[in-house]
Formats: C-alpha cells, structure tokens, sequence
C-alpha cells in the first residue's frame, strides 16, 4: 500500500480494471466452435482465409500466419537474409523480440533513438547507426502510431536495406491513407490478447515481394515444401515432400485463424472505440500540466493499441514509483512500455552500454501505460481519470 492509499480511504475502482482485455462475442465463440466441429484443427482453410482477409484489410499481396508474434518477426528477419555478422537496427523502446530477432539469426541488433515527442524510432538516429554491416531496420509502430514511413523508406533504399515494420500495436493503422501492413518490405503483427485483434496467440508477416513470401512460408513450416516448382528433383508421388531449408514449426492453428477472422471483421468498430477513448484521455490530460501525452504525427491515422502518459516529475513531489503504485492502489491496472531493451542483464552482457540512447532512457523513467481497451466504459475511463487526478493533486509541488 502507498502513502496516498492509506490516507485516501476508498479506491476508485473496486475491482480492479486492467490496462488491456480481449474482446469476445458471440461470433468468435461460434467460429472456434464451428472448428472443433470440423476436420481440420490445423493446416486447413481457415489459415488461407484469414491470411486473405489480412491481405484485404492491409491491401498487401501476400500474408503469411505464423505462431505468434516474436515467431513472426524471427521469419521476417530470417527472409531478409540475416546471419553471421549484419546489423539491424531498431528501436529500445519495444518489447525485446524487436531487437532478439536479429539474435536469432546470429546478427546484432543496433539501437537508435527515440524522437522524445512521438516516442517512434528517430529516422536521423537510424543514418547515423548505419554501418557497411547494417542489413536492416526493424521500425516499430509504437502504442500504434506508424513511424515515418516515408523518412525510412527513403533511408532504406540509399543505403539498400530491408525495411521491416514492426505493426504488433498498429493493426488498423493508416499512413497517409494507406494501411499499415502494405507500407514496408515486410510488416509483422501480433494477435495476442491485448491487441486490437486477437487469435489467443499468433501473428503474421505481409509482404509485396514474391521471393520473400516464399522464404517466410518455407521456414513457417520446418524448410519443407510440396510446391514442385521450388523442389530440385521430379516428384516421385503425391505423398512426396522434400526439405529445401532450414526452417521451424510456427504454424498457427485453425482454431486460432477462425478467431482471428471473426475478430478482423470486427475491426473498424474496434478501431473507431480506440479513437473515442484516446481523444476524450487526450482532452482530460492536455488540461494537467503534470502530464504530457503522445504526440501523433500528422500523416498517422492511429489505432492506438497502448495509451501512455508521461509524468512531468519535475513538478511532482515523488517519482514514477509512487505514481505507479497509487495508481495499483486505486484499483487502476498499469503497466510501463517499455524498459529499455539493451539495459536488461542479457544485453549489457553482450557490451551493450548505457547511455547510448539517452531519449529513451530519460523517457522511461517517466512513462505509465494506463487502460485503453473496445470494452472499457465511458464510466471507467471517467474513473481512470479521476484517480490520476487525485494522484497528481497529491503530488504535486
């Protein structure tokens, strides 16, 4: 218990409200339901039909489904060719799969700075950490704002570099008017169940490119193929498969896929409520001079997956703990996105140093991530409010 919640008597939520939830309806029940009942759990048509309805949706050629979202971006950095000595760079301020993709590949993930304001990878940053070992840059669309897609892109096709777009926050997203998912050589989503849309787990890679399509499918499924045209040798029969790479089990099941397509036909409606809860937070935190709020570029369309605040300790009497905490006792579920990736043990081991991306580690310090999910109500959104109000007047100096 905190200071503030002994002496502030009853919380404001009674039962404690999460900082993210799964929507489910009856639709999704009936899909997985009608699965079960079907005979394929697995390697059946719901994957080719979600993977079209993604494809519909992003507007990209191809989509491929794969296990979940790390699974996802552990394919797109295998399809751009990562080994043995090349850099990618990307972004701390990200869950570690961002940047432990590039490990998996035997390659070394490069960090470069946040912009301070939109907390998006900064495209100055990203030219100044590229080397002639630098192979690609893993830009993630963080809280579901898209990066500077046209600043990067640029950056990527001077220096011939895989562009991927990191969109596990951004389903539903636009730039400029087009989609996220179609903007990159390869964008990687998540469906776990804090996102927009859900499978229970899994994730997906879209791309235009034929040749990275058949990469991502080939190592979705252990290197192995039945297309004869991708085989060295004739057939011998229609039992015949052959192994042409090295690859993983990272199927997503049927069971999942038919969730995720009910989900998906769910979107605009998801995306819309997202919009309504981010702007009244927006209004009620622009009024509080203790607290800055994400700053969205103007070319963004933001389906926003993550709502964070950032406190202004300077005018508090206290840190991001004791915000944190009170918070915790109010009955308020929050959480921090993110701590910076190279600061964990793992990384500092590797000789990553602090210190070396000093917007994201200034910005750390002072972010909370506070609830924004479809279900939340007008009522707990007021009362979500209401208690970071308490807290700041507690506070303040």
């Amino acid at each position: 218990m905190t200071e503030l919640a002994i002496n502030g008597g009853k919380p404001v939520f009674e039962k404690k409200i999460g900082y993210g939830h799964q929507y489910i309806d009856d639709a999704d029940i009936q899909a997985v339901v009608d699965v079960l009942k079907s005979d394929f759990l697995t390697c059946g048509p719901k994957i080719t039909e979600a993977e079209a309805k993604l494809c519909e949706i992003t507007g990209a050629k191809h989509a491929v489904l794969i296990a979940n979202g790390t699974a996802a971006l552990h394919a797109a950095a295998f399809a751009a060719g990562i080994s043995e000595g090349d850099e990618v760079i990307t972004t701390p301020i990200t869950f570690a799969a961002s940047a432990n993709c590039a490990l998996y590949c035997g390659g070394k993930p490069v960090f470069a700075d946040i912009d301070p304001e939109t907390y998006n990878i900064d495209p100055d940053s990203i030219e100044k950490c590229i080397t002639d070992k630098t192979k690609a840059v893993v830009a993630v669309d963080f809280t579901g704002q898209a990066v500077n897609v046209e600043r990067i892109r640029e950056i990527c096709d001077r220096h011939n570099l895989i562009f991927i777009e990191d969109a596990a926050h951004s389903l539903g997203t636009k730039y400029n008017g087009k989609q996220v998912g179609s903007l990159a050589d390869m964008t990687e989503f998540s469906f776990h169940p804090v996102k927009t849309c859900t499978a229970g787990e899994g994730g997906a890679v879209t791309t235009d490119d034929d040749e990275l399509y058949k990469k991502l499918l080939l190592f979705r499924t252990h290197g192995i193929t039945r297309v004869q045209d991708w085989m060295d040798k004739p057939s011998e029969g229609g039992w015949y498969y052959q192994q042409i790479d090295l690859g993983y089990n990272y199927r997503m099941t049927d069971i999942q896929a038919a969730l995720l397509t009910s989900q998906l036909a769910k979107l605009d409606m998801f995306a819309a409520r997202r919009k309504e809860l981010v702007k009244r937070y927006d209004e009620a935190f622009n009024a509080m001079p203790e607290i800055t709020v994400q700053k969205e570029i103007p070319q963004s369309d933001t389906v926003r997956h993550l709502y964070i605040i950032q406190l202004n300790t300077e005018m508090l009497k206290c840190g991001r703990k004791e915000v944190f905490d009170a918070l915790q006792a109010e009955g308020v579920g929050v959480n921090v996105h993110y701590i910076p990736v190279y600061t964990f043990p793992y990384y500092q081991k590797l000789g990553y140093k602090m210190g070396s991306c000093p917007n994201a580690e200034k910005l750390y310090e002072r972010i909370i991530s506070i609830p924004l999910f479809y279900s939340m109500t007008d009522e707990d959104q007021t009362k979500v409010i209401e208690a970071i109000k308490k807290i700041i007047d507690y506070y303040r100096i």
